[in-house]
């Protein structure tokens, strides 16, 4: 998944197609502990040669292995995504006059006269790995797990009871003043 300038320079002005996969598991269980196996990654798309920048358009598909974020059991996940990148070289980015810094952030600055789809593809399939995964029995479960001592409480269960908690109580040995208060205002 790697093309040099020169070489993606002979296509300009139209498009350079790939359809590969691409094995980034030694890569992602390296930068990432959590993921436990990865499938290899099918990359389908094409980068598109113009004078002024490189734009890489793919899909790519692939199934990460995580643990259940509940019971630590293995669960597949399935990611399919939609990558665009704009790759520019040092003098295309100088040239540019027209677009603001906000967009200029969005262009990947080429480093060296290459261009590596690998690194991308790691890069948004650890953006896109989930906060919370559930095993189907776990996502299907009516009652959340608990142990002796302890009980897992879902947002709406731990939001109601402080809303009932803010509410004003009378300390029972304060309750005899406020009847005090009460008649001196008649």
């Amino acid at each position: 998944m790697k093309w040099s300038l020169a070489e993606l320079n002979k296509f300009r002005g139209t498009q350079v197609t790939f359809n590969e996969e691409v094995d980034v598991s030694d890569s992602l269980l390296n930068r990432e502990p959590s993921i436990l196996k990865i499938t290899p990654v099918k990359v389908d798309g094409f980068i598109d040669v113009d004078p002024t920048s490189y734009v890489a358009h793919f899909t790519m598909d692939t199934v990460v292995t995580l643990p259940s974020t509940r019971s630590l059991e293995p669960v597949d996940v399935p990611l399919n995504l939609v990558i665009d990148e704009v790759y520019m070289t040092e003098q295309q980015l100088a040239n540019l006059s027209d677009v603001s810094e906000e967009e200029k952030s969005l262009i990947m600055p080429l480093e060296k006269d290459l261009i590596d789809l690998k690194e991308a593809i790691e890069d948004f399939i650890l953006l896109n790995l989930p906060l919370q995964v559930l095993t189907e029995e776990e996502q299907h479960a009516t009652e959340l797990p608990k142990g002796d001592f302890w009980h897992v409480v879902s947002e709406s269960d731990y939001i109601e009871p402080t809303i009932t908690d803010s509410e004003p109580t009378i300390d029972p040995r304060l309750a005899k003043l406020s009847e005090l208060f009460k008649e001196d205002t008649e």
